[in-house]
């Protein structure tokens, strides 16, 4: 008999999250009004879900480990032999840091050179937990603020100009910004114009966070550029004397509406600013980070696993029309992304590989084809689904909007 499991997930508490998005989505109170930052729902050791049998409560994992040809089907298990996705609800009140994830290849050499020299997992300076690569797709659940990817050099060289025509002739920041300028003006050298900006002293850094604390000045200046100019008055409060403040100025500023979705590759340096929304990516938790973080920032590694051509990320945008299934292109091996809507009456719903749901608007009802048997998945609640009953087929009806991860497309190639 088919059945599926609704999952009991872990709440990570990063500073950085909000107190209301996800207590409100889950119908939780939080009278402590903790930063509920992610929901992580998947077996990663780091936050793995649990499911309720007769009797006993176990994790995700260890249920999978039961029968892993009927709970991830022959494709996933041949493939992958766990779960090969995390997903998560994501709710920034704050920015997270700037950050970078490795292709396969990177996490594979950097997880053996680590422990080579004997880095332990938890080590603050340790920048790789697994063996894994992390592309990942966030789709917005409210607007959504972004930076992505680096801007095209006489982009970055605007704005920089624009900054120097506030500081005093031959001051140490108008020299180290025209150093900035001159390095992408020489060859468009964006490798070496992070390494040159995180070389910076304490002295020009400190500098640089009263220049873009002068908002006003600079938006009276230059009006166009009044976004970048706010964003970056924003991280100079947060985080003084952090050369990433004016990231702004180099990284691409993307805004999702709701239901809007951006897929990230390996190395592609972003950050996510503000914004409730499903993150959906490869099982990893490697992280290279490029600064607004107290966190550990190693420049030489980052340097060595980023993409360094300029990219803005497509937003990927579902029909305009009541679309009552819409899944995101993503050219990934390990996951998948859809979103399903209902208005009452049973739509079928089947697929290879297993699933995991959560219902962010209304309630679904899932009916099993050949017993009927019912699951009712009220707002906020997530199930796991075997990919048994995935490739069986089931019905779902009521008024929902629901998210779905499944596996990805197994036919490409490894890495992508």
């Amino acid at each position: 008999m088919f059945q599926i499991f609704k999952l009991k997930n872990k709440v990570k508490p990063y500073e950085w999250g909000s107190s209301e998005w996800i207590p409100s989505l889950l119908g939780h109170p939080n009278p402590q009004g903790e930063p509920w930052a992610e929901l992580w729902m998947g077996v990663h050791p780091e936050g793995p879900s649990q499911v309720s049998l007769p009797g006993e409560e176990l994790l995700l994992s260890a249920l999978i480990s039961r029968d892993p040809l009927y709970y991830l089907g022959e494709g996933v298990n041949r493939t992958f032999g766990t779960l090969p996705f995390l997903y998560k609800l994501l709710a920034a009140a704050k920015p997270l840091s700037i950050q970078a994830h490795p292709s396969l290849k990177q996490a594979k050499e950097g997880w053996n050179r680590e422990n080579r020299e004997g880095l332990a997992l938890n080590a603050p300076n340790r920048n790789y937990k697994d063996l894994n690569h992390k592309p990942e797709i966030l789709c917005a659940l409210s607007p959504f603020k972004a930076m992505c990817g680096f801007r095209a050099p006489d982009e970055i060289r605007r704005h920089l100009e624009a900054l120097e025509e506030l500081c005093p002739a031959q001051s140490p920041l108008g020299t180290a910004l025209g150093e900035l300028n001159s390095v992408l003006e020489m060859n468009g050298g964006l490798k070496d114009f992070i390494r040159l900006l995180f070389g910076f002293s304490p002295e020009i850094t400190g500098a640089l966070t009263n220049l873009a604390l002068q908002q006003d000045i600079l938006e009276k200046n230059h009006p166009e550029f009044g976004e970048e100019w706010r964003l970056s008055a924003s991280f100079a409060e947060l985080y003084p004397g952090d050369p990433a403040l004016i990231a702004p100025l180099y990284l691409n500023n993307i805004d999702l509406k709701p239901g809007e979705a951006i897929y990230l590759p390996a190395g592609i340096l972003h950050a996510y600013i503000h914004g409730f929304g499903v993150e959906l990516m490869a099982n990893s938790d490697n992280v290279l980070r490029g600064g607004l973080t107290a966190k550990h920032v190693d420049v030489d590694e980052l340097v060595r696993i980023l993409n360094f051509s300029p990219l803005c990320p497509e937003i990927i945008k579902p029909p305009e029309d009541r679309a009552a299934f819409f899944r995101y292109p993503v050219p990934c091996r390990e996951f998948s992304l859809s979103r399903r809507k209902g208005w009452g009456p049973g739509t079928d719903f089947s697929g290879d590989g297993p699933f995991i749901l959560i219902v962010t608007e209304g309630r679904a009802v899932i009916s099993e084809k050949n017993t009927g048997e019912e699951w009712i998945l009220e707002k906020g609640e997530s199930a796991f689904i075997p990919a048994a009953m995935a490739a069986q087929g089931f019905s779902l009806r009521e008024t929902y909007t629901l998210y779905a991860a499944g596996s990805g497309a197994l036919d490409l190639p490894a890495g992508v």
